[in-house]
């Protein structure tokens, strides 16, 4: 950083720190956005939660603090070596830095005993989406983004993966590892049909606008969980669980407008225009105020597909 923008950093109040961040970063290996909140800052109960790399659930930040040259700090530690060896190696502390300068958060991510693999990344403010699913939206055009044909209309969201999904039988199909498909077509306000099915053990997900996932899970018969089948994942509870067994086709029919999000599954509806505070781990476009693709999860077990079909919602 420049001895100028060192130099404004420094002046900014430690109370300018809070508030809720939409972060972009440089070489994330797995193209996803990571989001950040902070509370308290300026005062004795500073406190934080985060979505970022290794993870993907919403984690309370265990270590926090603003030093004395202005600069935010938190620790997590966990396993970030990722590859044949995860799960051998012992946790390592990894440890992110920002500073706060014309109203961007400048920031870094480092693993302790790992200089090589430390990372850049912008956080801006998350902005206001200020619609509400109050009734008054009219259903447009329906938009089929699955002919039963091929895989036109989606790509690989890690740009240099290939799209390793393919239509069998008229459904859509991930294989083993497949990186996540993106629509082209973008949305803002919408209802969202799937038709899906998984089986025994596996899981997916549905990313809206690329930033907020609804989980696919198979979990029948299991209490509902913030991981399981029809949560908006790690953030919002459904009220109960209506899956079906594993190998059944099931139905979501999901409608968001600006951060509110019901989610009906299988007829039952488990969400209902509740608030979403920001993004989730499959988040690779955090822009909140500007359209985005639906996503479909590929790298966590096989899933099918036969129906995706978005209708946009507008005044």
């Amino acid at each position: 950083m420049s001895p100028i923008l060192l130099a404004a950093a420094c002046l900014a109040g430690e109370g300018d720190f809070n508030g809720r961040w939409n972060i972009t970063v440089t070489g994330e290996p797995r193209n996803r956005a990571w989001w950040l909140e902070v509370t308290g800052a300026g005062t004795p109960r500073l406190a934080g939660k985060f979505v970022g790399a290794p993870g993907g659930q919403l984690d309370a930040i265990p270590e926090i603090r603003i030093s004395r040259e202005g600069q935010l700090e938190f620790v997590f530690q966990r396993n970030y070596r990722r590859g044949p060896a995860e799960g051998k190696s012992p946790p390592a502390r990894g440890i992110y830095r920002a500073r706060l300068v014309d109203s961007k958060l400048h920031g870094s991510f480092e693993i302790e005993g790992a200089p090589a693999r430390a990372l850049q990344w912008i956080g801006v403010r998350a902005p206001a989406l200020n619609e509400t699913d109050d009734g008054s939206w009219r259903a447009g055009a329906p938009v089929p983004l699955f002919s039963g044909k091929d895989t036109s209309g989606w790509q690989s969201r890690i740009p240099e993966r290939p799209l390793q999904w393919r239509v069998r039988d008229g459904l859509l199909t991930n294989d083993s590892g497949a990186a996540d498909i993106v629509s082209a077509a973008r949305f803002r306000n919408f209802r969202l049909r799937v038709d899906y099915r998984v089986g025994k053990g596996s899981n997916s997900g549905i990313g809206l606008r690329g930033r907020y996932e609804v989980q696919i899970y198979e979990d029948h018969g299991k209490p509902p969980s913030l991981h399981g089948n029809g949560a908006l994942y790690s953030r919002i509870l459904p009220s109960v669980n209506a899956s079906k067994p594993a190998g059944e086709w099931q139905t979501f029919e999901i409608t968001l407008v600006g951060r509110q999000v019901t989610v009906v599954l299988n007829g039952t509806k488990i969400i209902d225009r509740a608030e979403i505070e920001g993004l989730t781990a499959m988040a690779s476009d955090p822009n909140e105020d500007q359209p985005g693709p639906i996503v479909l999860q590929g790298d966590h077990g096989p899933v099918e597909f036969r129906s995706i079909v978005v209708t946009p919602l507008g005044k």
